[in-house]
């Protein structure tokens, strides 16, 4: 059994700013957000069944997130290039960052031993930061299920 995740951020601590090149290689700073909630949601990889529903709800109730001035951010290790396409083949109308070096997985304390059939491996736990217009945490949710996600993530906002 793997560890459990033990996230230190709370809902009214000061989000962990970043720099990320986003699936065209755009960089973007959670910064560049200010004045705007922000659905920070992280995702194991790009493509795979649990990641395509999580995305798949992002992308279905896009146009409520983006009514109520929300701006969805999805982040993973994948590169630019692998978000690129995953973007592509499902039509998904917001950004994917690109952490390849780690720094934001491990900022907001989503990286962590996972475990899969027995074995054992670090990776990104499925893990939603909803950050308000302030650059403070809201809400976190340390579990979710992908095809829900979105929704509960809507009705906080």
């Amino acid at each position: 059994m793997a560890k459990p995740l033990n996230i230190e951020l709370k809902p009214g601590d000061k989000a962990p700013d970043f720099t990320a090149a986003t699936q065209t290689g755009e960089r973007v700073s959670l910064a560049d957000f200010k004045g705007k909630h922000v659905i920070l949601y992280f995702y194991p990889k790009d493509d795979t069944s649990g990641c395509t529903k999580e995305a798949c709800a992002f992308r279905d109730d896009f146009a409520s997130f983006k009514q109520k001035g929300a701006v969805v951010l999805g982040v993973s290790i994948d590169s630019t290039a692998s978000h690129a396409k995953f973007l592509d083949k499902y039509k998904l109308p917001f950004t994917l960052l690109a952490d390849e070096d780690k720094k934001i997985v491990q900022a907001y304390g989503v990286w962590g031993e996972k475990s899969f059939m027995g074995r054992k491996y670090l990776g990104t736990h499925r893990v939603t930061f909803l950050i308000g217009p302030d650059g403070r945490i809201k809400q976190v949710w340390p579990q979710v299920k992908p095809a829900e996600h979105a929704q509960e993530v809507l009705a906080a906002i």
